[in-house]
């Protein structure tokens, strides 16, 4: 992180407007958390000294063995409204408005669908009362157990839905499980009224997005970094505008781009090529960040000048499944709100 930031421009970028459209609630489980509930339900949790250290990997299937674990420690109606709860209260913190989060019922091995909703909905509710945030269900699928149990999956999504489950989405572990095979499901979901993404070209190829666009016809990426080892994709991508939910944390972690100042990170190549890119936490505590923090990184490190923030911020409400009234009404204020922040920023 730049160490020249003030504490004026933390406190500004941290209280900003913001739309979350890239993060997993089990992803966003506070470890002291974690531990007591992984206690409560007799589930072991990898050995660790201190708390912080449960979330300690190198890679992403490191990443992905601990998110199951933790995943298995989530069991009852307290436990799904707990954690929904928690991760709104962590993301309002952050000036999180609006979010739309990704659930994985499928983690939770042998608790029915329902309770997962019943729990998760009471927290949305929590939070929405208590921090003014309004938040909606994107149900992703793990595509590592491919399109049968994928449309089994899709079954109880829609047998749990209501109008606050918005959309689906295809996660887990990219390579070797490309896009294609979902094709079926996918297209069932989006006749369901379903909105659409998949994460791909984060530790998979450029093809994996390609895939996703013309098979799968999703409407946003997550991730998308490898894009920038295809130039032709990534012009038509510009030209589509097509929309990109990055998390800069996570690189550090799933891809080869450690160095989040490096003049070649994709992030600040997708956004220097035009792309519509978005700032997100993806799995802030697992990453040790949280939204506001990634505010700081993308422009202490990735280099988005604060125009290019208030775009990132307006792209990202653009691009979130809501209603086109309540985003032109949302979209303006917040425009109006930021210009101001940015006005009353002392001058150096």
């Amino acid at each position: 992180m730049n160490q020249q930031m003030t504490s004026d421009m933390r406190q500004l970028l941290r209280r900003l407007p913001k739309a979350e459209l890239h993060i997993h609630l089990e992803g966003a489980i506070r470890p002291g958390t974690a531990m007591e509930l992984a206690a409560k339900n007799g589930v072991s949790l990898p050995v660790c000294d201190r708390v912080e250290d449960l979330y300690s990997y190198d890679n992403l299937m490191d990443f992905l063995a601990v998110y199951g674990a933790i995943s298995d420690s989530i069991v009852t109606v307290d436990d799904f409204r707990r954690i929904t709860y928690e991760m709104l209260q962590s993301a309002a913190e952050s000036g999180c408005r609006y979010m739309e989060f990704f659930v994985s019922p499928h983690a939770h091995k042998g608790v029915p669908f329902a309770r997962q909703f019943e729990g998760i909905r009471a927290g949305m509710a929590e939070a929405e009362t208590d921090f003014l945030i309004t938040s909606r269900i994107i149900p992703g699928m793990n595509r590592e157990l491919g399109p049968e149990a994928g449309e089994d999956y899709l079954d109880e999504v829609l047998a749990n839905r209501g109008e606050d489950v918005i959309g689906l989405g295809l996660d887990y572990n990219e390579a070797p499980f490309p896009p294609e095979p979902f094709v079926g499901v996918f297209a069932r979901a989006r006749r369901e009224g379903l909105h659409l993404t998949a994460h791909a070209g984060e530790s998979g190829p450029a093809a994996y997005i390609r895939g996703s666009l013309d098979a799968l016809k999703v409407e946003r990426i997550d991730h998308g970094y490898n894009i920038v080892d295809d130039p032709d994709l990534m012009v038509r991508c510009r030209d589509e505008g097509l929309v990109f939910t990055c998390c800069p944390s996570t690189t550090k972690y799933t891809t080869p781009w450690r160095d989040l100042t490096a003049p070649d990170h994709p992030i600040r190549r997708m956004k220097e090529a035009g792309l519509k890119v978005t700032i997100n936490s993806d799995d802030p505590p697992m990453f040790a960040t949280d939204l506001g923090w990634e505010f700081e990184i993308a422009h202490g490190d990735l280099g988005f000048s604060l125009a290019d923030l208030k775009a990132a911020i307006l792209t990202s409400l653009d691009a979130a499944w809501l209603d086109d009234t309540v985003k032109r009404e949302w979209s303006a204020d917040w425009a109006r709100e930021i210009d101001e922040a940015f006005a009353a920023m002392p001058q150096p």
